[in-house]
């Protein structure tokens, strides 16, 4: 019988009271993910010779147990989490909260007693992992993301690693078409793959067992990926740690490896994407079809992804709607910047007659780009209101209400699509006024003053065959 989410939010939401007073809520993760990932193992695993997943002698949760009243039990539980690791290469995976920390569990008998309500809770018969996992398939990412939405906004912080909601990871999976792969070789991956989430509900929609791949560089959230692959029973799957635009970590032949599907929901808007490499020299050739934005990293993600796929893969990824539409870095060469036509207004004198339809000019460009940025402006200000709407109700959003908004009703779509029309049109006017003032004064001064000169002298040459003398 599926274990009931609601149990399972139950005990995490005692675990949680235990804990309180002592520690940012933040935190609270660290402890009750630990808990249960050892809890999980010992109900699947426990005295199994040819299990996954090896339980040692005093590495699991009936050690927890024997260990429950006794003084020195903080000790004892970072030892058995620690035994438990080392059995299973999982060292700095799974042991990184310490059990025996005063400053966040008290000390003497108020450790005591938390820690051995805390291991109380979990042994609640409710919380049976030996016949089946959680009921909604991911266990680990239920409680994550149960934590992280009631704890992390407590403590005035933002979670920082993304967790896709199962409706949106199952239309992705759609959209990819996950449900025709044939074969355990074919292959899915995802470069930004945070708690795992995404990956293993992709990955459940198809037939066969594909196997799986992921990069993270958060350490806390890759550690939590490879404990919720572990509770999947894909303990095949490899997950790395690592910057995946500055130091991709799945290569073949000093390429980039290539996979069958992939997802992703990047970091929106990452603005030291670049950091540790060369956008124009990249060893990878990602950004041939333009360099993205220097503070603006999402056009990245998205050349990563494509980068990373098989001649006939297919991907999908979550990004923030216009991404397609922003101007790259080498872009912006050459263009009638905001400070160049400033310091050609300045250079101008306004007393000069001479210079009089080229300031007119100059100064009829400088309104427009105030204009536009006028414009960029109201615009980014909808859109941080739109986004502050979609982020609320996108948790709520049903498959049924994702499936038509991004299939039928293509909303995202029509959404940029108006918004790239009234670029353009601001675009177009300004493009006029640049080309006038480009043709006006295509000739350089010096050339139309020599030539000038020239003529000059011609005229006096043919006055003084006229007999007119020529001062």
């Amino acid at each position: 019988m599926a274990i009931k989410k609601s149990e399972l939010y139950s005990s995490i939401w005692r675990s949680c009271d235990e804990l309180r007073g002592g520690m940012d809520a933040s935190q609270y993760k660290d402890y009750v993910l630990a808990l249960l990932f050892v809890k999980y193992v010992s109900d699947k695993y426990a005295g199994q010779p040819y299990a996954l997943i090896k339980v040692p002698a005093g590495g699991g949760f009936a050690d927890m147990q024997a260990a429950k009243g006794k003084p020195d039990i903080g000790e004892r539980m970072n030892t058995i989490i620690k035994t438990l690791a080392k059995e299973n290469n999982l060292t700095g995976i799974i042991d990184t909260a310490d059990f025996d920390d005063k400053s966040k569990l008290g000390d003497g008998s108020e450790m005591q007693v938390t820690l051995t309500n805390l291991v109380a809770i979990f042994e609640d018969h409710s919380l049976d992992f030996s016949k089946n996992r959680a009921e909604g398939d991911d266990l680990l990412g239920d409680a994550y993301e149960y934590l992280m939405r009631n704890f992390a906004t407590q403590s005035g912080k933002s979670k920082g690693q993304f967790y896709t909601p199962a409706e949106v990871s199952r239309v992705m999976a759609k959209i990819i078409g996950i449900e025709k792969a044939t074969s355990s070789q074919q292959t899915i991956y995802d470069p930004t793959c945070g708690s795992g989430s995404l990956l293993l509900k992709a990955a459940d929609e198809a037939p066969v067992d594909v196997t799986i791949y992921g990069q993270e560089n958060d350490v806390a959230t890759r550690a939590l990926a490879k404990m919720n692959m572990i509770l999947h029973d894909n303990t095949t799957a490899r997950i790395e740690r690592g910057n995946t635009i500055s130091n991709p970590l799945f290569r073949e032949h000093g390429q980039l490896q290539t996979f069958d599907f992939a997802v992703a929901n990047p970091p929106f808007s990452t603005k030291a994407w670049s950091n540790g490499i060369k956008p124009e020299e990249d060893e990878f050739s990602r950004f041939v079809d333009g360099i993205p934005p220097k503070k603006n990293g999402d056009y990245a993600f998205l050349q990563h992804l494509v980068r990373s796929l098989k001649s006939k893969g297919k991907g999908a990824i979550i990004l923030p709607h216009g991404v397609l539409f922003r101007g790259n870095a080498k872009a912006d060469t050459g263009k009638f910047t905001k400070k160049s036509v400033s310091d050609r207004l300045k250079a101008l004198d306004p007393d000069n007659p001479d210079d009089a339809d080229e300031r007119a000019l100059v100064t009829h460009l400088q309104r427009s780009q105030d204009a536009e940025a006028d414009l960029k402006k109201r615009i980014k200000t909808a859109q941080d209101v739109l986004v502050k709407t979609v982020t609320e109700k996108y948790p709520t959003l049903t498959e049924d209400e994702i499936k038509g908004l991004v299939v039928d009703d293509k909303w995202l779509a029509v959404l940029a699509t108006d918004i790239q029309k009234e670029l353009d049109r601001v675009s177009q006017t300004l493009t006029g006024r640049i080309k006038q003032l480009a043709e006006r004064y295509a000739t350089p001064l010096p050339q139309l003053t020599k030539r000038a000169q020239i003529l000059s002298e011609k005229v006096d040459a043919h006055l003084k065959k006229m007999g007119y003398d020529v001062q």
